[in-house]
């Protein structure tokens, strides 16, 4: 309550501000949740809602935050600050706002800032970073999260977000400015004329577009009037996405027209998640009407992406992240042994908490398969170290529907993923098969890999609290037996794991090949759990699914 008076009563605190706290003042329940800590930064950035308040994305939180980056890039010296920042943004409500006032602190403090022109994908600045040589990067995004949120996803110089160390030490930096007055500014005029403000625009989307199409594995045995719909979800997906298909002769990919153009309060969707099937409505209403075979939605940021295929019954079968990386790794496999440009030791990096289908078809291939933890600054992270060691990384993916492909982005690509899956889906139907065809085959070669994620969203202060009193009560009580099946290895993450560095996570294998990993979100209000099994049938591994969840989550929610 003090916090909240000290910004009512404050100078420094605009009329808007005050008056949507002076909103707020009979709701100590809100009073609560917006100023309970800070907004805190680590290494997924920043992720909370709009509004005013120490919890929430606003212009002081980001000012502030963007003034302790500055200094941390100050500390390299003059190099690192004439090397600059790339700066991005998508959707959101005031996202463009946030993108500049951050391209402004930094130029103020003499580091040079890229700020594209408006709305780009995620990808793109990852790409640019490297292309520009520049020492960090930030978009201003809250990925899929829903309509009320915004975020600052902060990379660093090898195109990957930033891992703990790095994160750690900005971190400090963050600590010590004031939330008031604590960054210095500059108005765009002077930045723009003192050459510490650069617009970037086609030029760089160009570069990006060339580099996602030398991606391409096949050309002339591909279907390319395949009918295909696309969503963007109202995000930064639509210009990118359809210019790569159509530059690649894709003559049938039509474009979801409510969710084409920008919309930040996502009007048509409540929760802009590709992973959730309900965001796929607008798609299948027209996918219906056209006779689509396949439809694809990526996520606000086009970082992310799902698919539905169309069955034999008329219907789409929506593919979780697991099926799709599957399908993924398969085409990509498949068509480098054909072309007979299959490294010497090619490699997939997938995470912690992803299943290992994806690893058997690579393993079939001759491929090797290393893990990291969840998120692809860790899966990203892992490209150097493998290429020391004279691996090729050729995909990395998780089973939260993220896929990367080659080198060049070192972070989630939605954009070449697309194109990839609409490439495979052309080739395939040029071979008599759907996707859904080329998954059962892969299951009947390798057996029925079933997973199922199940999220319990537990929101505000009460909700964290019960978060960590859940994996607090599970490290030390979960069950020996389920079932008939008994718990053979129990992983903890927290002190690190073989070459697995620490994290909040917990990962149990039983004794029939099935395992299953409890971890908090990252960047939600949630707590996952992520089970995963293989049965002779597809009823068998389906029962031990249910079993599974049934006895881990009576253990959870027992937890008051």
């Amino acid at each position: 309550m003090n916090i909240y008076e000290s910004w009512l009563s404050s100078d420094d605190v605009d009329e808007n501000t005050k008056k949507e706290l002076l909103s707020i003042k009979d709701d100590p329940a809100q009073i609560q949740d917006r100023f309970y800590k800070s907004l805190e930064f680590g290494t997924a950035g920043l992720r909370g809602k709009l509004g005013a308040g120490t919890n929430r994305m606003n212009t002081y939180i980001v000012a502030k935050v963007t003034q302790g980056i500055a200094d941390y890039i100050l500390d390299y010296g003059k190099a690192y600050m004439d090397s600059g920042v790339v700066i991005a943004y998508d959707c959101r409500h005031f996202a463009p706002e946030f993108a500049k006032l951050t391209a402004l602190v930094f130029a103020a403090n003499g580091i040079k800032a890229y700020l594209f022109e408006s709305l780009r994908p995620t990808p793109e600045l990852s790409y640019t970073l490297r292309e520009l040589d520049a020492v960090s990067g930030i978009n201003v995004t809250a990925s899929h999260n829903p309509k009320e949120y915004s975020g600052y996803k902060v990379y660093w110089e090898d195109g990957a977000q930033v891992l703990d160390d790095i994160a750690n030490g900005m971190t400090e930096k963050i600590n010590q400015v004031p939330i008031f007055n604590g960054a210095k500014m500059i108005t765009e005029e002077e930045a723009l004329n003192q050459g510490l403000l650069v617009m970037l625009g086609q030029k760089e989307d160009d570069a990006y577009i060339k580099m996602v199409k030398s991606l391409s594995l096949r050309d002339q045995d591909v279907e390319k009037d395949i009918k295909i719909v696309y969503t963007p979800l109202n995000g930064a997906g639509s210009i990118p996405v359809m210019r790569v298909l159509r530059e690649k002769g894709f003559t049938q990919i039509t474009i979801v027209p409510e969710q084409e153009h920008p919309d930040p309060n996502f009007t048509t969707v409540d929760y802009p998640n590709p992973e959730d099937p309900r965001a796929f409505e607008y798609a299948e209403k027209l996918g219906s009407s056209l006779g689509a075979e396949l439809l694809i939605a990526t996520d606000p940021d086009a970082d992310r992406l799902a698919i539905e295929v169309l069955d034999q019954a008329g219907n789409y079968v929506p593919f979780n992240g697991n099926q799709t990386g599957a399908i993924l790794v398969q085409y990509i496999a498949q068509s480098m042994e054909e072309k007979g440009i299959l490294p010497n030791k090619p490699a997939i990096v997938k995470s912690i908490v992803t299943g290992d289908l994806g690893k058997v078809i690579a393993a079939d291939y001759g491929f090797t398969t290393f893990e990291s933890l969840t998120g692809f600054k860790n899966i990203c992270g892992r490209i150097p170290e493998l290429a020391n060691e004279g691996y090729q990384y050729i995909l990395g993916y998780e089973e939260s529907i993220g896929y990367s492909v080659g080198t060049s982005v070192r972070d989630k690509d939605g954009v070449s993923a697309t194109m990839l899956l609409c490439e495979a889906a052309g080739y395939y139907k040029s071979k008599g098969k759907t996707l859904l065809n080329v998954l059962d085959e892969i299951y009947k070669t390798y057996g029925y890999y079933k997973e199922k994620q199940i999220s319990l969203v537990l929101d505000g202060v009460e909700g964290q609290n019960r978060i960590g009193r859940m994996m607090t009560h599970y490290r030390a009580h979960y069950p020996q037996k389920i079932g008939a099946f008994k718990t053979v290895e129990a992983i903890d993450y927290l002190g690190g794991y073989m070459d697995i560095p620490s994290s909040n996570v917990l990962k149990y294998m039983l004794d029939d090949g099935s395992w299953y990993a409890v971890r908090p979100s990252g960047t939600e209000p949630k707590i996952k759990l992520y089970i995963y099994t293989k049965g002779d049938t597809d009823e068998r591994a389906a029962a031990i699914i249910e079993l599974i969840e049934k006895t881990v989550l009576g253990v959870l929610e027992s937890v008051e």
